[in-house]
């Protein structure tokens, strides 16, 4: 399997990293929010429960066995069979020496009584109780004095109090809802203010262009004085435009920190709501708090969620999507030219813009931040390791060489995967092997225990060393890095190339090299073992894209000519639809250029052959140290090739 270091349609294919679930989001096995609203009402209800209980039966409560009358009371004190009585205010318990019939129910006996003395002139039965013995006890009236006072009041206003409560709390339940819904339209833009951003143009690297286009911004916002006493207008907007992970976000941040001046950020998808007109009202709080606080800067990242082309859907032009982009376009034309106010957006996307925002008097200023070149990679390296200790044998220069496309966010998964290697394998310091072995993880994949039959692992190092060898011969090509019959990823076996130099323009001879490397496994399995496999599947989707784009779009093709035949326009799905799946050329060119893409692929199969055919000794040395080392590089293969007499042809790379 081939594993180039870039595509000749720009320096990398585009990446698609993987993006974890956002904020907010609820899965099966996640805990139930709090309800307060829940909790009040249970209490309340507790509370109301209890009061019943305590207000209801509370006279019941002391009372002890069934009720009997008075006079059967102390008719059964003189008979000598009450053995001691408790008073509490006009309420008598007591007990039985022995169990009697009740007057009130004559089928039931009881010990304990219950009765009461009579509200009638001033009875008082103590004396003959205490004359005959039974034993008499007291206690303290159960609602006089203070306490018992303020316990009845309590009781009374009990509920009152809770019907006041929860009426004060639905209000401001409903004050905070109502409160929360005017506040719906406020923009949510993160503010940073006195240069809490805490970045500077020193924590950029790989970026020395853009940050000499920005310095100017920086400068302006510094004394803006100095430019309008001459009449000078700074661009109300600047458009950072780049591959995704080049830093601009990190630049609109370093901007604001050398100007310390207040940074309002916000992404272009925070605008955008159900609700049409929310996000029209935003823009315009946004740029309200702006204008008290300059001068300042406004970010918008991912400008495209929010500025694409108006009418390219299938619906009007009415929606919220569009009418946000139509508030931003207002407001930026309404900025007072002697407020210093400046709005910086960032894209990967500019070709979806609407055409509006990037008139002259809005993103009337663009600034590419490109990938970072070698000796930028360096730089980038030595910021994102400046807290990583870092063995003596590490070389970030060679790390940048063997990096070529990445750009600072990759470089900055590189040295986090490289001390976290160094900490699993338990070092006090991140070395250069770590730094490979991460490098390896990144590009190619971790290692996969897959176990392997002894066929298919020989098949495997011949179609492996059928792509070194090819790259070998041929003029014009990458350098053989890495050559490894280990599983990684979704390979069995994996040639890797590393290139010369960064290359930003490509030769047809580089193209044809491409290819033919490219081819070099196939051919190989067809000459060393008279079959071929299905291991080829992606080699074969390089080399086509790359035939075909050298026909289509760089006219390297004598028969086709110098036409252009790609296609550059966005796919809009209500465009597309109402004009419907057209090429821009005839089905005779078509042909012609099904025609040619495959005669460049079989004369480069051709060649390839050749190469093989008469380095069949060295294919199979190559193959066997591989079955036996599992991994080589470009010293073990220099090696093999003095052992074997052989010597590169002028003009190929040498690592």
């Amino acid at each position: 399997m081939n594993n180039a270091p870039d595509h000749p349609n720009g320096n990398v294919p585009p990446q698609s990293p993987m993006r974890p679930n956002g904020p907010g989001q609820q899965g099966p096995g996640s805990p139930m929010p709090f309800n307060g609203t829940l909790i009040l009402w249970l209490i309340m209800g507790v509370i109301l429960v209890g009061w019943l209980v305590f207000a209801v039966w509370q006279p019941s409560l002391g009372s002890s066995g069934e009720n009997i009358s008075y006079s059967y009371m102390l008719a059964q004190a003189k008979a000598g069979n009450v053995a001691s009585v408790k008073f509490n205010d006009t309420q008598i318990t007591g007990t039985f020496k022995q169990p009697t019939q009740s007057d009130l129910d004559p089928k039931q006996k009881q010990t304990n009584f219950t009765t009461y003395v009579p509200n009638v002139g001033n009875e008082n039965p103590v004396p003959t109780l205490t004359s005959e013995g039974v034993k008499v006890q007291g206690a303290p009236p159960s609602n006089g004095g203070t306490g018992g006072f303020l316990g009845s009041l309590l009781i009374q206003l009990l509920p009152v109090l809770l019907i006041i409560g929860a009426f004060w709390f639905l209000m401001r339940r409903g004050s905070g809802a109502q409160q929360g819904l005017f506040s719906f339209g406020q923009s949510k833009a993160r503010l940073y203010t006195g240069g809490k951003t805490r970045t500077t143009f020193a924590d950029v690297a790989g970026a020395e262009e853009a940050k000499v286009d920005l310095e100017e911004i920086v400068d302006y916002l510094r004394a803006p004085d100095r430019y309008q006493r001459l009449g000078g207008k700074i661009p109300h907007g600047v458009l950072l435009v780049g591959p995704p992970g080049t830093g601009k976000t990190l630049l609109a941040k370093a901007v604001a920190g050398e100007a310390d001046v207040p940074f309002f950020s916000m992404s272009g998808s925070e605008f955008v709501e159900m609700l049409v007109g929310v996000g029209a009202s935003r823009v315009r709080d946004l740029f309200d708090k702006a204008k008290k606080s300059a001068p300042c800067i406004i970010f918008i990242d991912e400008l495209d969620a929010v500025g694409r082309q108006r009418g390219a859907g299938l619906g009007g032009g009415n929606d919220e999507r569009e009418q946000t982009l139509n508030q931003i376009l207002v407001e930026m034309d309404g900025f007072d030219s002697r407020q210093a106010i400046v709005v910086l957006a960032a894209t990967n996307r500019p070709d979806v813009l609407d055409p509006a925002l990037l008139r002259p008097g809005r993103f009337d200023r663009r600034v590419v931040v490109d990938r970072p070149d070698r000796p930028g990679r360096e730089a980038i390296l030595l910021v994102h390791t400046r807290e990583i200790p870092l063995a003596s044998d590490v070389k970030l220069d060679i790390i940048a060489r063997n990096t070529p496309g990445m750009v600072g966010a990759d470089l900055a998964n590189l040295c986090n995967e490289a001390a976290l290697l160094a900490a699993r394998r338990n070092l006090s310091k991140v070395t250069m092997q770590c730094f490979e072995d991460a490098l390896d993880r990144i590009t190619i994949g971790a290692q996969r225990p897959l176990v392997m039959s002894p066929q298919e692992r020989k098949i495997t190092a011949i179609h492996e060393s059928g792509h070194a060898i090819v790259a070998l011969m041929t003029p014009g090509g990458d350098v053989v890095h890495k050559v490894t019959i280990v599983p990684r990823g979704q390979a069995l076996g994996v040639t890797q190339f590393m290139p010369a130099e960064d290359r930003h323009n490509y030769s047809k001879n580089y193209l044809l090299a491409r290819i033919a490397y490219g081819l070099g496994g196939r051919v190989a399995e067809e000459v060393a073992l008279g079959d071929i496999t299905t291991g080829a599947e992606n080699d074969f989707q390089n080399v086509t894209n790359i035939a075909r784009e050298m026909v289509t779009r760089w006219g390297m093709s004598s028969k086709v000519g110098t036409v252009f035949y790609g296609s550059e326009r966005e796919v809009f799905l209500g465009r597309e639809m109402s004009l419907g799946q057209q090429r821009d050329y005839s089905e005779s060119t078509a042909a012609m250029i099904d025609e040619e893409v495959k005669k460049i692929i079989e004369e480069r199969y051709q060649y390839v052959r050749n190469i093989l055919t008469a380095n069949r000794p060295l294919l199979d040395k190559m193959a066997e140290v591989l079955l036996e080392r599992e991994t080589i590089d470009s010293n073990d293969i220099k090696a093999i090739m003095r052992e074997m007499g052989i010597e590169q042809p002028a003009g190929v790379a040498v690592g």
